[in-house]
């Protein structure tokens, strides 16, 4: 059914910019965008519905680019034992971060774990996100890391949402691998990314490079497995040292390259030069009070397209709200608001690998779209949390969250 939205003004984020359209319509035809434009220029001979829009400014569907949505437990403790001093690797060291999570996940059922996933998944729609990037990476061996999957396939099904979902499985050594990595990357090679692949769960592979985690040399077996494969990649990299992990991920052209505090320059020019999406993350920066920025300047010296997320996890970003990390890009990185705003939207897409349908106001994309009571699009990045108003369109049809609660 076709549809013309008036009565409108749209950021349609086409090139990164706002792009702004004033008095604008939107025609969409069942799930896809048909026309954009004034108002004054809308297609005349439109039979479908008409909707009235109030004077909303309509921006695209956020996209959440890097979750850890699914997860069993919490680490509220944690949180405690970094205020008393106690640092990310010494908490690691003792059997908590990622350990603690992958014992609670382990134990979890896959209903389980899928409710809990829902109701966090619901918080991020209800603000406007409509299309989301859930990894794996809490199971660690193959029955869980599947398990983890399937979940987000399932969220994807029960909700109007678009999910990606993502096997890190090279997020941990587990603990029947102690101080055998390389035996566990080549369990993850070998095994899991073949079984896991082979049943549609993985559309991407990523892994953590860090001296706490796996090396260039691990990592990169891993990337040239899911080269194999046929699967893109990513890479947590450069969050808490400098291994050049962002400019492996640029070698191997990955769709990003995400956290970045510690990465040098040479690395921003690599991925400029591969079209790697650096994902800024600035939730994990604010929680574990971090002080090397990511060097943005570079970035943007470089045209090296800049995504902002959440990195919702239990451990060092349980952060509930994508659009609260508009205002974190902004106050803690210095973005500018137009810049937050394309990071969760077309920068977002490009970092997901789906910038030909998502994240703009363009004929030919999806109707995923927001209307915001608001007054200019910078007051998505201004305020701090809260509910603001909002419609929210995905496929061409307006939605109600609370309609898939239970």
């Amino acid at each position: 059914m076709k549809k013309l939205w008036l009565n409108c003004h749209a950021a349609t984020m086409a090139g990164g910019q706002y792009a702004i359209i004033e008095d604008a319509a939107i025609l969409t035809d069942g799930a896809r965008i048909a026309w954009i434009g004034a108002r004054a220029d809308a297609p005349r001979a439109c039979d479908g519905v008409r909707i009235d829009l109030e004077g909303a400014w309509v921006t695209p569907g956020l996209i959440d680019c890097h979750t850890h949505l699914v997860f069993g437990g919490d680490r509220s403790g944690e949180f405690e034992a970094r205020l008393q001093g106690a640092s990310y690797a010494d908490i690691a060291a003792r059997g908590g971060g990622i350990a603690s999570t992958v014992r609670a996940t382990r134990e979890a059922s896959e209903d389980a774990l899928f409710e809990a996933a829902k109701t966090r998944a619901l918080g991020l729609l209800r603000e406007g996100v409509t299309t989301v990037e859930i990894k794996s990476g809490y199971g660690l061996d193959l029955p869980n890391e599947r398990k983890m999957l399937r979940v987000a396939r399932r969220l994807a099904d029960a909700l109007p949402l678009t999910v990606r979902a993502t096997c890190l499985a090279a997020h941990a050594l587990p603990p029947e691998y102690a101080d055998r990595a390389d035996d566990y990357i080549a369990h993850v090679c070998d095994n899991m990314l073949p079984a896991l692949v082979a049943e549609n769960l993985v559309d991407a592979v990523d892994a953590f490079c860090e001296h706490l985690a796996f090396s260039p040399q691990q990592v990169e077996r891993v990337f040239r497995t899911a080269r194999e494969l046929g699967v893109p990649v990513k890479l947590h990299a450069e969050q808490l040292s400098s291994l050049h992990g962002s400019a492996l991920a640029a070698r191997y052209r990955a769709l990003s390259a995400d956290h970045l505090e510690y990465m040098t320059e040479d690395d921003a020019i690599a991925m400029a030069r591969a079209g790697t999406v650096a994902v800024l993350l600035p939730g994990a920066f604010y929680l574990l009070r971090e002080t090397q920025l990511p060097p943005i300047d570079a970035l943007r010296r470089h045209g090296v397209a800049m995504a902002l997320a959440s990195d919702l996890n239990p451990g060092t970003s349980p952060a509930l709200s994508l659009r609260l990390m508009l205002n974190m890009g902004c106050t803690l990185f210095r973005l500018t608001p137009e810049e937050a705003l394309a990071g969760v939207t077309i920068h977002a897409a490009s970092a997901l690998g789906l910038s030909e349908t998502h994240g703009s106001l363009e004929a030919g994309k999806v109707a995923d779209f927001v209307a915001w009571r608001i007054g200019r699009p910078a007051e998505l990045a201004y305020w701090l949390g809260g509910a603001l108003p909002n419609r929210v369109v995905r496929g061409g049809e307006v939605i109600a969250p609370e309609s898939f609660a239970r």
